[in-house]
């Protein structure tokens, strides 16, 4: 494979066997003749979060981070991991809603656009532990585009996570 730009991908499931979808797709990912796949964080558990706030009625989410070096542009990888999350069993039915697998461009070789299809760095990244504090794991030096450090925005993040017991991991 050509060598490619760096690249973050942000995974979650709360629905059917979570940490079995996320390796799921992330095999599939790093199956891709376009894409390397190199480090993956460990699960975090996190409360399922809607338009309202925290969602206490929701199954919880799995949530991970993997690092990856793509030749894909990010329409072509944004329609990889939309082809994923399909095979996957995704349903879009409503905004925000329970879910077998997301995955999120969350950066792309540091670019910044507001495209309407693919808008980058991912609007709500910044203040989501969730995606912060995996993207920690595998990168302490990380750095958001516009945004800053992500240890610092890291800080700020008010959503709880726990990192995940569960049985196996990546």
């Amino acid at each position: 494979m050509r060598v490619g730009v760096p690249a973050v991908l942000a995974f979650g499931s709360n629905l059917g066997d979570r940490q079995a979808t996320i390796r799921a797709a992330l095999d599939a990912i790093g199956a891709d003749a376009g894409v390397e796949l190199g480090a993956v964080s460990p699960l975090y558990e996190t409360p399922a979060l809607k338009p309202d706030g925290i969602s206490a009625e929701a199954p919880a989410y799995l949530n991970a981070v993997a690092l990856i070096r793509t030749v894909l542009d990010p329409l072509a990888l944004l329609a990889l991991v939309n082809r994923v999350e399909d095979d996957l069993g995704r349903v879009r039915e409503e905004r925000w809603g329970d879910r077998t697998i997301d995955i999120d461009i969350v950066d792309y070789d540091g670019m910044v656009s507001d495209d309407p299809r693919v808008t980058l760095p991912h609007p709500r990244a910044h203040e989501r532990a969730f995606v912060l504090v995996p993207w920690l794991d595998v990168d302490p030096a990380a750095v958001l585009a516009g945004r800053g450090p992500v240890a610092g925005l890291a800080a700020q993040a008010s959503d709880p996570v726990t990192r995940y017991a569960g049985e196996g991991g990546r």
